[in-house]
């Protein structure tokens, strides 16, 4: 399947062109395979998306929405993971993410996304994601909304020795975790 996607070239083809391909790839029976559908995500978005200096055009975001629709868990596995890993700032993969977990992401998939920031140091980067999925206002499995506490604790000695815009972001984070879960939090 990469030989295929490197013989047509889908990695650098017309945005335009992406998005007919995506809706011939919603269109096959049986779906793909989780292997083939993370090999496509990777071919087709991961080198567009990490090259990102501006916000994505319509097409692509078109694109990238529906792939997400059908094949969100290992378009996930591999883009999501990517920009979280990512050195850099990243600004407009990080709102490329937020806004696929706030508008195209099934629960599931948001649920992964938070795991898969919670595998990171919190950043001035990975902040906003993180804010994007409580505000799908989702519940989260005890494990995932331990998981989420224990790494806002750890974090907190970093972002409270000063006052930049990412101490706020935390702020926010924690104020928000405290108002939507506080039935949960002792």
């Amino acid at each position: 399947l990469e030989g295929l996607c490197s013989f047509l070239q889908l990695s650098t083809c017309p945005e335009h062109l992406l998005v007919r391909f995506c809706g011939w790839l919603l269109a096959l029976t049986p779906d793909l395979s989780y292997a083939s559908a993370a090999i496509l995500a990777e071919q087709l978005f991961l080198k567009r998306v990490l090259s990102l200096t501006q916000p994505p055009s319509r097409h692509l975001m078109a694109a990238l929405a529906s792939f997400c629709s059908k094949y969100s868990q290992p378009f996930c596995r591999v883009l999501v993971a990517a920009v979280l890993r990512e050195p850099g700032e990243g600004a407009e993969q990080t709102k490329l993410v937020c806004e696929l977990v706030e508008e195209c992401l099934e629960p599931d998939s948001v649920r992964l996304v938070l795991s898969q920031v919670l595998e990171v140091p919190l950043s001035e980067k990975v902040l906003p994601v993180v804010q994007a999925v409580l505000g799908r206002q989702e519940v989260l499995p005890p494990e995932l909304f331990d998981l989420l506490v224990l790494t806002l604790c750890r974090q907190a000695p970093a972002f409270a020795t000063s006052l930049n815009s990412a101490s706020l972001n935390y702020a926010k984070l924690v104020t928000a975790v405290l108002t939507m879960y506080h039935s949960q939090v002792s």
